[in-house]
């Protein structure tokens, strides 16, 4: 079978896509799938975690396979990776035109992450409306959530008004998430159990989407 393709895709940068599609593959990995991570945002800071993870573990420590490909380029590139990987996840610049098509096109899945605050929320509209033009299924994953906060419930609450699905699973506000990004880590690899908690709930929802 062909290997399930995500893209993680949010207008707004800040959002926490980086972060989200280096903790789902660092998962992923760990539960025995092969993964390939797609830097399309020309910040590359996708890329600069990979590299300080393979100076950490080594080549063969570092678990997942790494490409970039320009904003063109994804289809092409995913394409391949595809028919050697189980998942292929790619991050993508925080923009919304003609540029991100191919990589909605190309994807199983489009994860958009919600940073819990109104003007997130607004740029998630524009994401939502783009992949459901292409035809694509979307899940909304809310981060840097605080447990029963208003504002919270008012994001959940708006989200819910978009049509789409939302995860069960939501990211809280954590200081684990910066920390093992700069080690070249997953929070499921450190000494953070909440966020290793919700790490492993939200692969468990994607996964179960993905039928993996």
């Amino acid at each position: 079978m062909t290997g399930r393709i995500v893209t993680i895709a949010q207008q707004k940068g800040g959002t926490g896509k980086t972060t989200l599609a280096a903790n789902l593959g660092v998962e992923m990995a760990r539960r025995g799938l092969s993964v390939a991570l797609v830097d399309s945002d020309p910040q590359g800071s996708l890329g600069r975690w990979f590299l300080t993870r393979r100076e950490r573990l080594g080549p063969e420590g570092a678990g997942l396979s790494f490409r970039t490909a320009s904003a063109w380029g994804v289809s092409y590139e995913t394409e391949g990776l595809a028919r050697e990987h189980d998942l292929v996840l790619v991050d993508t610049p925080p923009k919304i035109d003609a540029d991100l098509k191919p990589a909605l096109r190309a994807a199983h899945l489009v994860i958009v992450p919600v940073a819990v605050s109104h003007v997130d929320l607004w740029a998630t509209e524009a994401v939502v409306d783009l992949a459901q033009r292409v035809d694509r299924p979307v899940l909304v994953v809310l981060n840097r959530a605080t447990a029963r906060a208003r504002l919270t419930a008012d994001v959940e609450a708006a989200v819910a008004g978009l049509g789409v699905p939302r995860a069960e699973t939501a990211l809280g506000q954590r200081v684990a998430w910066a920390e093992t990004m700069g080690q070249g880590l997953g929070v499921t690899e450190g000494r953070a159990p909440a966020a290793r908690a919700e790490i492993v709930a939200l692969a468990d929802e994607i996964a179960a989407r993905l039928g993996l």
